[in-house]
């Protein structure tokens, strides 16, 4: 079937409209662009025709290629188009090559191959807050329609760079300053600006500008390969596992050097190898997961339609209420803040100003909008006014009977349909509402910290919750730009159950001889904000043991218990928050290493009557790796066999944005897949066998490598889900 199209139609001025059509945002699609070529040849050979105007339907120009394309290409279900000849034959020969002028009139977005389209018109005239940019680096490849030519000659090489390597679109006004668009007009005037320009042109009235040999804005060579030379310094530096933003720059430095047709050709060889590269397969894999986190059987599948949250309680103003609070005021809800008494709401307040100030010193947000944001918030120390709410967002502390209490009196003071959510991460939700009526309208709604921050939002839901109330919170989320999961009820959900033993297996390896700074090390070399004993400094001992002891309740046959913490813990080594854990801080919180661990690493070596192993101590970055992570991936296989989680890439989406898996690696479940779940199974069992249960393949790793099976297919015969 024929996806997408371009449609031309010629006005008595003598001048082709030739719209881009492919809904929502106008891809381009291989249809569309073979579509636009052949509109484009009809346009020039016709008579009646001076000059084009190329513009998008329903108020979008194009937001780039068409992602869904690069699947079909790289599982070898579509033939794609031999190499350089969208980008040389069509784009470059036919449209900006073209004896007859033409001008893009770009509204909404001109994104990726949408811009490049239009740069290679001969003027760019823009609706005002339109989005121009080249984000292709997020999908591991490079712009591939001549971006890494004309984006340089258009605005210069240093914005350029920042432009695509950072994937960073601007406004319509900066690309106006920029000279990347000729001119802002309103939207009811935008195509009729574009048809009397591309008649200027036509009539030598206003220049007629190839931008592919534009030079006026290219710093002098010596200068350029300087900034080149800084470029790929910071890429190195900002993501040293990744190539493709230095095949990037290469690109653009072989178009500057050997001048820009080279430059193409040298573009559109890197595009098609960096299609078939696992980072490309992994991030397009992420983009398409993070879009079906919205899709949930049994709640998004029913026609429900989400009613109209218009204003939002919280209770608790401590570090997570007070971020959550930020979070929905700055998406403009109205928000009511209760806390027990003055001083706590007084402090509570303090730190939503504090987390707004921090945007406006970042000049992300203006002093006027501050005031605007914060006066959505209302501080309250009873629950008079929670009648006028339709969530409400329960932050306390962890403590089952005062959330008990809590959702008790809820129910006395809430509206009927009024969301009832706590934003729990340990403590059963069957549970906390095990004294309310209503159990249909009690749901989680855990955020991550900072939760104005943190882009993830588990959605949790009890063998009670209602789809209507699921379907109303999802809305929610996506409204405060939050990326949510809908979760099944257990001991930690789905993020922080599937890796709690992401720092157990690593307190394992340590008394049995590994050192900690070398996990860390191999954790962050493969791509982790952090490893997993930084990780534990940063959210504090307490913590970590607090919700240790919960999975050492749940799950005592596969919980490791080291001594090590504890131990740290009696010398009131608690972690960043006491500027000594792992590792000791300074007044910036930078972190070094402490040689006083080693003390506390040998008496809980002592403890459990270890000896160091010398296998583990000639283990490579690769191994450590495995063994910190195959654990994680097993308990993943749980969630997954319990129906805790809906489809592995939910799990995936959550390892990205709840615990900083690296997203080009696709997921922790889709790098599992690139092992086959043959040789993890193998590798946990060897394990298993050396030291212990802690590394037991389940029955659904197990059934899965038996048969050969990926752990992302899905299965739905009951023998597999073991």
């Amino acid at each position: 079937m024929s996806k997408g199209r371009t449609t031309l139609e010629v006005g008595s001025d003598g001048v082709a409209i030739i719209t881009i059509i492919n809904p929502p945002v106008n891809s381009l699609s291989i249809d569309v662009l073979y579509s636009l070529k052949e509109n484009y040849e009809q346009a020039l050979n016709r008579n009646d025709v001076k000059a084009i105007v190329v513009t998008g339907a329903k108020g979008k120009f194009s937001g780039g290629f068409d992602i869904s394309a690069f699947g079909d290409v790289q599982g070898g279900k579509r033939e794609q188009p031999k190499v350089g000849y969208i980008s040389i034959e069509v784009i470059t020969d036919t449209l900006e090559g073209a004896k007859k002028p033409s001008v893009a009139a770009i509204d909404g977005l001109a994104l990726g191959g949408g811009l490049e389209v239009a740069m290679a018109c001969h003027a760019r005239i823009s609706t005002k807050g339109a989005q121009l940019g080249l984000p292709e680096l997020q999908l591991g490849v490079i712009p591939g329609f001549g971006g890494t030519q004309r984006l340089p000659r258009l605005v210069g090489l240093t914005k350029a760079l920042e432009m695509m390597l950072l994937s960073k679109p601007i406004k319509a006004e900066e690309a106006n300053a920029l000279g990347l668009v000729d001119a802002l007009v309103p939207q009811n005037e935008l195509v009729s600006t574009a048809r009397r320009w591309a008649l200027d042109i036509y009539e030598c009235r206003r220049p007629w500008v190839r931008s592919l040999y534009r030079t006026d804005k290219l710093e002098p060579l010596g200068e350029a390969r300087e900034i080149l030379k800084f470029a790929r310094a910071q890429a190195k530096k900002q993501a040293a596992n990744l190539n493709h933003p230095l095949v990037c720059i290469d690109a653009i430095e072989e178009g500057i050097v050997n001048g820009p047709r080279t430059g193409l050709w040298k573009e559109a060889n890197a595009f098609q190898e960096l299609l078939f590269s696992d980072t490309c397969k992994s991030l397009v894999h992420v983009f398409f997961s993070q879009r079906a986190t919205s899709k949930v059987p049994g709640a998004t599948d029913l026609g429900l339609v989400p009613r109209k949250v218009q204003k939002v309680a919280i209770i608790g103003g401590g570090l997570m209420g007070s971020g959550i609070a930020t979070a929905l005021i700055l998406s403009n809800y109205p928000v009511i803040l209760k806390e027990v008494n003055v001083k706590f709401l007084q402090a509570g307040i303090e730190r939503i100003k504090a987390n707004l100030k921090s945007r406006v010193k970042k000049g992300k947000m203006t002093e006027e909008k501050f005031e605007r944001t914060l006066s959505l918030l209302t501080g309250v120390l009873d629950y008079e006014k929670f009648k006028e709410v339709d969530l409400v967002i329960e932050a306390v502390i962890e403590n089952a009977s005062l959330k008990q209490q809590i959702f008790s009196e809820l129910e006395k003071y809430c509206g009927p349909h009024c969301v009832l959510a706590t934003n729990t991460s340990t403590i059963d939700l069957n549970l906390i509402g095990d004294k309310t009526k209503s159990k249909d309208r009690i749901i989680g709604a855990h955020f991550f910290s900072p939760a104005h921050i943190m882009p993830l939002l588990e959605i949790v839901r009890t063998d009670k919750t209602s789809p209507q109330t699921i379907v109303d919170l999802l809305e929610v989320g996506k409204n405060i730009k939050k990326t949510a999961i809908v979760v099944g009820n257990c001991t930690g959900f789905a993020v922080n159950r599937m890796f709690f033993p992401y720092s157990q297996s690593a307190l394992l390896l340590v008394d049995r001889g590994m050192d900690v700074y070398r996990i860390d090390r191999a954790c962050t070399k493969f791509g982790m904000p952090m490893g997993p004993f930084r990780l534990a400094d940063l959210v504090g001992f307490g913590v970590a043991v607090a919700t240790g002891m919960q999975y050492l309740e749940h799950f005592p046959e596969r919980t490791y218990k080291s001594m090590l913490v504890p131990l740290m813990l009696e010398d009131k080594r608690i972690g960043e928050a006491s500027k000594i854990g792992f590792y000791k801080y300074d007044n910036k919180r930078k972190a070094s290493p402490d040689a006083e661990i080693t003390k506390y690493i040998q008496k809980s070596r002592e403890i459990a009557g270890f000896t160091p192993d010398p296998a583990l101590l000639k283990l490579g970055d690769k191994d450590i790796v495995e063994m910190v992570f195959f654990p994680v991936v097993n308990e993943a296989c749980r969630v997954l066999a319990e129906g805790i989680a809906v489809k592995s890439s939910d799990l995936d989406i959550a390892s990205i944005f709840g615990m900083g898996f690296p997203p080009y690696r696709g997921g922790v479940m889709f790098w599992a897949d690139s092992f086959g779940t043959k040789y993890i199974h193998s590798k946990l069992e060897q394990w298993t066998k050396q030291y212990g249960d802690f590394f037991k393949p389940c029955a659904y790793l197990a059934e899965r490598a038996a048969r050969g099976i990926s752990l992302s297919a899905p299965i739905n015969d009951a023998k597999a889900r073991l």
